[in-house]
Parts: structure tokens; sequence; C-alpha cells
């Protein structure tokens, strides 16, 4: 029975040995890959297909159920660095879907989201130029300074602040629980909302003084008018698709990461709450007229 035992306990320690150095050199390739000085498509000179297959048309994992218009691949030579700047629940991962669909080419991101990278977004943590485009829900001066040029998503704080709630309660596409919003009484989702109305605040004044060329997409825009507002994005980022590539997109533009809509028997937001969104949503909007006022931005408004 001892031996037994003792068996058991060796069988365990193997087992997480082995999942440890897997996933240690899961890590490394991926911080090679992140490395701007270091050529994401290969390692020493070998194409790099990756964990969950890069150059194949699926991608691997949840991805294998994506549909892809055509085989994603790197930009060669290496273009701009370009931002795709929001506050969470904005709808970053649904247009870097729409852009790799119809454009063909990988997004990036300055996280590693494993979820993301085994899902259709492989580039994930690649921040260079070798991608179209580069996920961030960063700002300040620093977080800017990378970038040379930048698309802005705006979205409804009402909506991204309950969107942000429902991915870090349920993931990526599920939603939060109803007796999420009345924990502690209400109050974890009083002070979630309160904190992430300032950060929604702060994120999008930041990026409205990004000193080099800005693109602004309204989140409600995409959702009424998707196709005008994807070519605005491509036109911005100097890409050119064939129509043939563009109704694909449409045909697929809902994707695996558009989290479909639920709602809720209650309002979770209650007066208080809502004045003080409204407040944060005049600061912003206000700011965004002054920047479409410059002549320099005035053809976009």
């Amino acid at each position: 029975m001892r031996r037994s035992w003792r068996w058991r306990v060796y069988v365990l320690a193997w087992i997480v040995c082995a999942y440890l150095t897997i996933m240690a050199a899961i890590s490394l390739m991926s911080d090679n890959l992140s490395d701007k000085n270091l050529d994401p498509r290969s390692i020493n000179g070998i194409p790099f297909r990756g964990v969950w297959g890069w150059n194949g048309p699926n991608g691997g994992g949840r991805g294998a159920r994506l549909q892809w218009c055509k085989e994603l691949k790197f930009v060669d030579p290496p273009g701009q660095v370009t931002a795709l700047a929001s506050f969470p629940g904005s709808g970053n991962t649904w247009v870097r879907y729409l852009l790799q669909q119809v454009a063909g080419y990988y997004t990036g991101s300055v996280y590693k989201d494993f979820a993301l990278m085994k899902n259709g977004f492989p580039a994930e943590s690649i921040s260079n130029g070798s991608v179209i485009i580069v996920k961030t829900h960063e700002h300040g001066e620093q977080v800017r300074a990378p970038f040379s040029r930048s698309v802005l998503i705006i979205r409804d704080p009402f909506q991204s602040i309950m969107a942000e709630f429902n991915r870090q309660s349920g993931g990526h596409i599920g939603h939060a629980l109803p007796d999420k919003y009345s924990k502690d009484n209400g109050r974890y989702w009083k002070s979630f909302v309160k904190n992430k109305a300032i950060s929604w605040t702060n994120t999008n004044l930041d990026w409205l003084q990004f000193k080099g060329p800005l693109h602004i997409l309204f989140y409600e825009d995409l959702l009424d008018n998707l196709p005008q507002e994807i070519r605005k994005i491509l036109e911005f980022l100097d890409i050119e698709v064939d129509d043939q590539s563009f109704d694909c997109m449409m045909r697929h533009s809902d994707g695996i990461y558009k989290r479909r809509k639920r709602n809720l028997s209650f309002n979770p937001y209650t007066l208080d709450l809502k004045n003080l969104i409204d407040y944060c949503k005049k600061i912003v909007d206000a700011a965004v007229k002054a920047y479409f006022t410059n002549s320099a931005n005035i053809d976009d408004f």
C-alpha cells in the first residue's frame, strides 16, 4: 500500500515537471517573437509555424473553427508601427479580427493573452511593424511614443464599462451573472464603475493628444455601417484590398470574440453612477470636438 502511494507521488511529480517544461518552452518562443530585434516570422532563419500553426489558415485551438478569407501573413518589409488604442470593452479584439479577415495580415498586441494567441491571434505580444496594427489599452506619453500613427476606438462608456465587467467576470465572450452586480450590497459594482469611468476618460483624453496621424473610430458607427468604417481604417493604414476579400469579411464579420448581446432584467446604473458617466462623456465629447475643430483634422469630422 505504501509502495503504491509513493508510486503515485512519483508519477504526479513527473507530470508536473513535464507540464512546467512545456509551458517554459512556449513562453520562451513567445518572448523571442516579441523581441523587436528578431524577425517574428522565423527563428534562426527557420520559418516558425508555432505551437498553434501560425502559417495555417485556421490557427489552431478554437481558432481552428475560424474561416479566414486568406492565409494570414506578416508585413514584409515591416511598415509603420500603428496603435489600435481603446478602453477595454470597446471592440478592440473584434476590429483586429475584421482587419485580419479583410487584409490578410496579422495584428499584434502589447499584451500576451494566451487565449487569444491560440484562438485566432497568434501574433499576440508582437508590437512592431511586422503586424498591421497593435492592440493597447494603456495610455500615457511613454506608451504613445513607440507608435507612428494610431487608430482610437471610442465606445459609449455605459456599454464599454459593462462589457469589461462581463469580460472580467465571464471571459472574452461570457457575461457576468446577475448576482455579481449585487455583490457586497452593490459596493463592488459601484466601485468598479467609478474606477472604470475615470479610466475611460483618461484613456480617450490621452490618445486624443497623439502627435502623429490619428484616426478616430466610434464603435457605434462601426455597428451602424461596418463596410464604410472598415474602408476608412484600411485607407488610413494604406492597405488596398479587392472586392472579393471585402465581401468575404462581411460574410464572416461576427467571428468568435464578438459578445452576444444579453439584456438584464434591471438597470445596474444607479442615478449617481449615471450622473458620473454622463459627466465623463461630456468631457470626452468636448475633447473630440476640439480635435476635429482643428483645421488639420476637419476632413475627418
